[in-house]
């Protein structure tokens, strides 16, 4: 297994000709299939879903399954918010010795950066160790068809 580390993608580009999806009104049933609406109920824009401050928004990408119990898994994309002040919990990424990472902060009973894969063990901060939280991970984009990239759906 390979500790999760993260590959800086850029800054939330701002982009005034971007183009906003259409979102159905239906909601789709993770169960039993129901009958699909012909109509939309908005447009969607993913960076007003995914974005909260543009100017203090980075994209990183995932390597390594530190995290995979958390849903975040090697090659996702994470949707990272310096803007928002970590709390207890939260998965932020973090600048430890010097290297990136993407954990769990722990604030208490003791500072750590917490896996979430039982295949690691928390890293528990100690006197004399270099911690700093680069910023908040809001949200995960994740390609499912890994073997289609570049091309359309079929």
């Amino acid at each position: 297994m390979k500790p999760t580390t993260v590959t800086w993608l850029g800054r939330m580009p701002l982009d005034p000709t971007r183009q906003a999806q259409p979102l159905f009104v239906e909601h789709v049933s993770a169960g039993f299939p129901s009958p699909a609406q012909d109509y939309i109920e908005q447009t969607l824009d993913l960076n007003e879903l995914c974005v909260t401050h543009p100017a203090a928004t980075f994209f990183v990408r995932v390597d390594g399954d530190s995290m995979i119990e958390a849903g975040i898994y090697p090659d996702d994309i994470l949707v990272v918010d310096r803007a928002v002040t970590a709390e207890h919990g939260d998965v932020v990424i973090a600048n430890l010795e010097g290297e990136f990472t993407v954990k769990r902060l722990q604030l208490t009973p003791q500072v750590a950066l917490v896996p979430e894969n039982a295949a690691y063990k928390p890293i528990v901060m100690t006197d004399g160790m270099e911690l700093a939280i680069f910023g908040v991970v809001t949200n995960v984009v994740r390609r499912l068809l890994r073997s289609r990239r570049g091309g359309g759906a079929s």
